[in-house]
């Protein structure tokens, strides 16, 4: 089993550090499970414009293989002006609808506020019904006070919340794997 951790944002470290804490709780608690981080600050993917994948010609066929080989996802952004990133909106647009289908993802978030926490109920979980993929029912949203100045996560709760949400999603994982519907 392969768990691609998706980091979607061009700028800022908070998400990637926060899903990179959640696929080392995976790996910690599971390691026959395959890791990997797709942070989206190392590749040049390009704006959907209706091209096939192979027309493009920097990392978007790249990163769409590795999305669509994994099993399932921990997926994170920063929110910006109360909503997704571009970068991954973008990322979305890319992925076939079938390739995700019946596949299970967990979400995590940061922001400057408190409320922007809501995103993930209002933009993500409806994105992730689309392609029908299944939704771990627990998620984690980390502010900016739950960083320190090293952007070290220093909240317990939030370091609660991450290790629950790698739980999660492997225990959903390995009970649809089991029950063949993945």
């Amino acid at each position: 089993m392969k768990l691609l951790g998706i980091s979607g944002t061009i700028i800022g470290a908070k998400p990637s550090i926060v899903v990179q804490k959640a696929l080392d709780e995976v790996k910690r608690q599971n390691p026959d499970i395959e890791v990997e981080l797709l942070d989206m600050r190392d590749y040049k993917v390009s704006f959907v414009d209706g091209r096939a994948l192979s027309a493009y010609e920097d990392d978007t066929q790249k990163v769409i293989d590795m999305i669509t080989s994994a099993d399932f996802y921990i997926i994170g952004t920063p929110i910006f002006q109360g909503s997704i990133t571009g970068v991954l909106k973008n990322l979305f647009d890319h992925i076939p609808p079938q390739a995700l289908r019946n596949k299970v993802m967990g979400f995590a978030a940061t922001g400057g506020t408190y409320q922007h926490f809501l995103v993930i109920e209002n933009q993500l979980k409806p994105i992730a019904g689309y392609f029908r993929a299944y939704v771990a029912p627990g998620y984690v949203y980390a502010n900016n006070d739950h960083f320190n100045k090293l952007n070290e996560i220093v909240d317990a709760d939030v370091l609660e919340r991450i290790a629950n949400l790698a739980q999660e999603v492997v225990f959903m994982q390995k009970a649809l794997k089991t029950e063949g519907t993945v």
